[in-house]
């Protein structure tokens, strides 16, 4: 069931930086359960705006999430400029993660006690750090992010853990999926992984006109199917009230 929804920008500090985050309301008046949406390492922009959208549309309250203070880069050297000492730093992403879901938890039509974390690469990354840190949330996704954790800290994860990436993604390779699930069994974590057959590094994102990274590739079937495998862990984790 899809409904109308509302959307406005809300500014708040983290990393030092004024985010600029995209929150999008379903209709009605009513406290519903919600979702915090981490974008790629490009930054927040209208497509990823667009998942907070079809997750209001669904019943959620979502807010997409700003990670580099309202910029999203072009070069994608300036990302990993970025990008890279921000992954090193759990604590970084921690931070970043901690001031968004603080955000999403004040607003009044948000159920505080039902959240769900989604991220994407970078953003994925840090909304699994907001599982090891044994944030209450009730379910986390991630796509093109398994990263792991320090030595210990997954114990501390509450929910079930999805995560999606492709057979052909040569920044999260085969070595390190097998490192992330590692991680996830031995601390007793409900997870699942889906490897996405001939797809590569943000085969979720439609094509930009711009310099990637090697290895980077749109694949829109599977985009398609990783969309529709979050929407089924949410509608089992935080189901939308009828």
């Amino acid at each position: 069931m899809r409904t109308t929804f509302t959307t406005r920008t809300v500014e708040y500090p983290a990393d030092g930086l004024t985010m600029i985050g995209h929150l999008a309301l379903p209709a009605g008046a009513g406290r519903r359960p919600a979702v915090l949406i981490g974008p790629e390492g490009v930054g927040l922009n209208d497509f990823q705006r667009g998942r907070a959208d079809a997750l209001a549309e669904l019943g959620y309250v979502a807010l997409a999430f700003d990670i580099h203070g309202g910029r999203w880069f072009t070069d994608p050297q300036e990302m990993l400029a970025r990008t890279t000492p921000l992954l090193a730093d759990p604590d970084r992403m921690r931070g970043i993660g901690h001031a968004a879901l603080d955000v999403l938890r004040a607003q009044p039509r948000t159920d505080p006690e039902r959240i769900a974390a989604v991220g994407y690469g970078t953003g994925g990354a840090i909304v699994l750090e907001l599982g090891r840190d044994g944030v209450d949330l009730r379910a986390i996704a991630t796509v093109n992010a398994t990263t792991t954790g320090r030595p210990g800290e997954a114990a501390r994860i509450r929910c079930p853990v999805w995560a999606g990436g492709g057979s052909e993604d040569p920044i999260m390779p085969p070595a390190q999926r097998d490192a992330f699930t590692a991680e996830m069994q031995a601390a007793g974590v409900d997870w699942r992984l889906v490897v996405y057959g001939g797809a590569r590094h943000a085969f979720h994102h439609p094509p930009v006109d711009q310099d990637v990274v090697p290895g980077v590739g749109y694949h829109p079937r599977h985009a398609q199917r990783a969309w529709h495998d979050i929407v089924a862990l949410l509608a089992e984790c935080l189901p939308v009230p009828a």
